[in-house]
């Protein structure tokens, strides 16, 4: 963890009491138990830095435990995915890593005996019906004409149902609680259904699968789980987890709820991210707009920034939503510590120094070089210095000349001199034109006493430009992110609201020859830009980058307006 405080939250105080009342002998056995129907994001990585986070502050443990009870929509690939997250986010499951598959015998043993205390029964309702049955908040459930059924006539079709002689929806196994309930999830769920569907570790031994609510509560008991740290929404079902175990008389684990994450400019449902993904609006569950980790990871995001800022939001009871920002402003502040500088100019504009030294007769005139020396983190003195080349021929920012410059405009223009970072002090002295106006090039002139980017004579200039050497420069492409979504709160018709302008891409930048043996997945500060990531396209010796986060602090001028 970043912070070296022990955070402290509603649910760490039930612990503590807990163990204080040696509890569950004094123990503490979290478990992340994620879906394997699609890729984790940023608001299951609240629930693993939780989860894990408490196990290892109480001296505890944490499983990793796979609810894989609908083989229609699970895959390896999200398995492995979601290890391969969890991984990069900094935690080690061990030999803990479990699926609700390995108790699927167990499972339909406590079935069974539910069956025979005649707390379950087999209903041959169709899901409409039994949705129609339930009721409403304001009005009692009615009973199932199948509720009644004997315990040896149940216990013969449940039996059945295993077999596989009966056809998909056309029974169900229903505990049997109390169509009055106020609770809608007390009013005789649904613990199985048949599904004949191949499972990707059980392949066809089981057509029927057990419900959510169901198998969750006895895989923590199976696991020995002390406390089973749900999101808000599982809040109405602890009555049900309660009464399974309660039931069966089972080692009996405590659930808590808490708020889940609600992030700004995005969408944190897993079955709006498959549409998503499924339906082209973005590149797969990588794609660098994406919340999933797979995609912050790809864009530049650190595991280290991604764990402060689930720090940071801290756990709380009541829903609310974190502003973007936030998550933009742990990124900075880490990779503001760890990045190399280094410079790119992402659309150039060609600028030669008219009075700069030629080369020698038989040269082209821009081989006449220098090397300047230049900072590669000042953040951090450790991670020293490197050489850059300086020439006759250079790339500037387009937006860092204007011609006819606005009121607040300090960077260059005609007759005007700035700062070259790390080199000298120039003036423009022409503006070259294509025939149709638009500018091509700058002549400038440059002052060579004032090499470093010093004036001997103190004179001050307001701006200081980066730059890179034309004839050293190598082409890249960058690829600028934006909030997937272009309003703070996508609506219920969720992609009308995203954003047309996500993503621009720029294909001929120019970044110094420093990074040419930059690799995947290697993070750089573009000075006065950004922060950049190598993306896994990058090949042949063609360099592409994914600007993780511009330099704007917009969360710092947030906190300073707030206070």
């Amino acid at each position: 963890m970043e912070n070296k405080e022990r955070p402290v939250d509603f649910i760490r105080e039930i612990i503590r009491e807990d163990l204080k009342n040696d509890k569950y002998d004094g123990m503490v056995h979290t478990r992340f138990p994620p879906e394997p129907n699609g890729y984790l994001h940023i608001g299951h990585a609240k629930s693993i830095c939780l989860n894990f986070g408490i196990a290892g502050e109480f001296n505890g443990l944490c499983n990793l435990r796979f609810d894989d009870t609908n083989p229609t929509k699970e895959e390896v690939e999200y398995v492995e995915s979601i290890k391969r997250d969890v991984s990069w986010l900094g935690f080690d499951w061990q030999e803990r890593e479990y699926y609700a598959s390995d108790y699927f015998e167990n499972l339909y043993e406590y079935a069974v005996e539910l069956i025979k205390k005649s707390k379950a029964y087999v209903c041959d309702l169709s899901s409409d019906e039994i949705r129609e049955y339930r009721g409403t908040l304001m009005e009692a459930g009615k009973e199932s004409p199948y509720r009644n059924r004997s315990v040896e006539e149940n216990l013969d079709l449940f039996e059945r149902m295993r077999k596989g002689e009966f056809p998909d929806g056309s029974r169900t196994l229903r505990a049997k609680i109390d169509m009055k309930s106020g609770n809608i999830n007390m009013r005789d769920p649904v613990m199985y259904r048949i599904l004949h569907a191949e499972h990707h570790r059980t392949g066809n031994k089981w057509c029927i699968y057990p419900m959510y609510d169901y198998a969750h509560c006895f895989s923590d008991s199976i696991e020995g789980i002390t406390h089973s740290i749900c999101t808000l929404e599982f809040e109405d079902h602890r009555p049900l987890y309660d009464w399974f175990l309660d039931q069966l008389g089972v080692y009996h684990p405590q659930q808590i709820e808490f708020a889940r994450l609600n992030l700004s400019h995005t969408v944190l449902s897993k079955r709006r991210l498959i549409q998503l993904v499924q339906e082209g609006n973005v590149r797969g569950w990588d794609d660098p707009r994406m919340p999933t980790l797979s995609g912050l990871r790809r864009r530049g995001y650190t595991p280290e920034a991604i764990r402060n800022f689930c720090d940071r939001i801290g756990v709380a009871k009541r829903d609310s939503t974190v502003d973007m920002a936030l998550l933009e402003f742990c990124l900075r502040e880490n990779l503001n510590k760890r990045s190399q500088r280094v410079m790119a100019v992402l659309k150039p504009l060609k600028l030669v120094i008219v009075n700069y030294p030629e080369g020698q007769p038989e040269e082209q005139p821009e081989n006449q070089v220098e090397e300047l020396d230049a900072i590669n983190n000042p953040e951090d003195p450790s991670m020293g210095t490197r050489k850059i080349p300086f020439s006759r021929v250079l790339y500037i920012e387009q937006d860092d000349f204007r011609e006819e410059p606005p009121k607040e405009f300090f960077r260059l223009a005609p007759g005007r001199e700035v700062r070259l970072r790390y080199a000298y002090f120039i003036k423009c002295v022409d503006v070259i034109k294509d025939k149709n106006g638009e500018i091509i090039e700058l002549h400038c002139t440059y002052d060579p006493a004032t090499r470093g980017g010093d004036s001997p004579d103190r004179r001050k200039v307001k701006a200081t430009i980066h730059w890179v050497s034309a004839s050293h420069s190598i082409e890249a492409e960058a690829r600028l992110y934006d909030h997937l979504f272009a309003v703070p709160s996508p609506g219920e018709d969720f992609k009308k609201d995203l954003n047309p302008k996500s993503l621009e891409i720029l294909l001929s930048c120019q970044v110094e020859p420093y990074l040419a043996h930059a690799k995947p997945g290697d993070i750089y500060q573009f000075e006065r830009q950004g922060y950049f990531c190598v993306d896994p396209d990058s090949s042949g010796g063609k360099l592409v980058f994914n600007r993780a986060t511009t330099l704007r602090d917009t969360w710092a001028k947030i906190e300073k307006r707030l206070k």
